[in-house]
């Protein structure tokens, strides 16, 4: 709880500070008070002086460059989601080195390098490419065999809507609440798919939040885990899961695929591709597809993913009164999505036998922070009792999640636009 509360103090302060105080605070120095007219050297000088950062720098860039700081820190100290912070740190740099207007370097100027990778972005072309490697490095047999605990998955959800009537209440478009919504299934290439779609100005600080609270998932969770859950349900041991056949791993995915964009046909590029990814893995003919697509691929997409969504937090347009509510409004929306997953746990004991309750620790799984939130599972329900390993049963409720908020980002779109 401590550090939860730290971090996320400090992230508020960061945030805070610049509209607090307002404006833009240029570095003075001697050579911005040389002479107009003072020719040769002193001139050329002059002008050097002008086309640098130091010139052009505001109190915003500093700050922002104090948060990209922060993160790199957060992700080397505590590894809290090194491949996403560190990416998104860096680029938060590199959007916040102050240039000169119309020098074609910034992320938000036409022709320039930074602006075509961040058409990946804008354009939701990273997101499914990420979910192509999710499902090609997710093994669906937790699920299989419990099939129930996807009721998990979907009862995390609540984050989303939740979200949603919040973003409303606080005044943002119909359109920016279902975009920022999608905080609220902890899922980053979902959030910005749906943004780039319904809400593209907003990207950067959806982006940001969204990856933020999925880094923090280890900090954040385990404090709500142990005010709802109590001793005696931590220490509830379940089955081990039923063996899952060959036919059933290769059936999964195609009925998946068929099934979730029937429902929701909008969300065909994020769940197509993730179901796509996962019959590369389980079909045993391609596995050198499957391979490229959970390694190199999704490597190289993360890293472009991850600098161009740091590199858009450009203070000029990240640090406004939107971003503050934003940033807000998604650590709410993550406790909510949270607590679902585990009350509703708790509810489904309620009707089932005393050998097949679930512990419900499992549910705070169901956000879909794939992993991290069933690695967090797994040690909560290790500290109350060495041999109780929730592991594999917390990764059905994880992969559900992912499916889930896919599948709510699609209604989402299909909705509003």
């Amino acid at each position: 709880m401590k550090k939860f509360l730290t971090v996320i103090s400090i992230l508020g302060v960061l945030y805070l500070i610049p509209l607090i105080f307002g404006g833009n605070l240029m570095a003075q120095t001697i050579m911005s008070e040389l002479p107009e007219e003072t020719g040769g050297l002193l001139e050329g000088l002059r002008h050097f002086w002008e086309y640098t950062g130091f010139s052009n720098v505001s109190f915003g860039n500093i700050i922002m460059i104090v948060v990209g700081l922060f993160f790199i820190f957060l992700a080397i100290r505590f590894h809290y989601e090194p491949l996403l912070l560190i990416p998104i740190g860096t680029g938060i740099l590199l959007g916040n080195i102050p240039f000169p207007a119309g020098a074609g370097v910034g992320i938000y100027e036409s022709g320039s390098v930074l602006n075509y990778l961040y058409f990946g972005v804008t354009q939701g072309i990273y997101p499914p490419l990420i979910f192509l490697g999710i499902g090609a490095m997710t093994d669906f047999s937790s699920l299989i065999s419990n099939p129930r605990l996807m009721l998990l998955g979907a009862a995390a959800q609540i984050g989303v809507f939740g979200t949603f009537v919040g973003a409303v209440a606080l005044g943002f478009e119909i359109h920016e609440a279902g975009a920022i919504s999608i905080i609220g299934g902890a899922d980053g290439p979902t959030a910005i798919f749906a943004s780039a779609k319904m809400a593209p100005h907003l990207i950067g600080s959806i982006a940001i939040a969204a990856y933020s609270y999925m880094a923090l998932v280890p900090v954040i969770q385990p404090p709500i885990m142990r005010l709802l859950i109590s001793k005696k349900e931590r220490l509830i041991k379940m089955k081990p899961p039923r063996a899952v056949s060959k036919t059933e791993k290769i059936l999964f995915p195609i009925i998946g695929l068929l099934l979730t964009t029937f429902i929701s046909p909008s969300a065909i590029p994020l769940l197509g591709m993730l179901f796509f990814g996962n019959i590369l893995k389980e079909s045993g003919v391609t596995d050198r597809l499957a391979d490229t697509a959970r390694t190199k691929m999704i490597d190289i997409v993360t890293i472009l993913l991850g600098v161009t969504v740091g590199a858009s937090t450009q203070a000029s347009v990240f640090l406004t009164g939107s971003s503050i509510k934003i940033f807000a409004l998604g650590a709410v929306s993550f406790i909510i999505a949270t607590a679902g997953g585990l009350i509703f746990a708790k509810v489904m004991n309620l009707f089932l036998s005393t050998n097949n309750k679930i512990n419900p620790l499992i549910g705070a799984a169901g956000v879909s922070a794939v992993p991290d939130s069933a690695r967090v599972v797994q040690q909560e329900g290790i500290k109350s009792d060495p041999s109780n390993h929730l592991l594999m049963h917390a990764m059905a409720p994880n992969v559900s999640g992912v499916i889930g908020s896919a599948v709510a980002a699609g209604i989402m779109i299909s909705f509003l636009m």
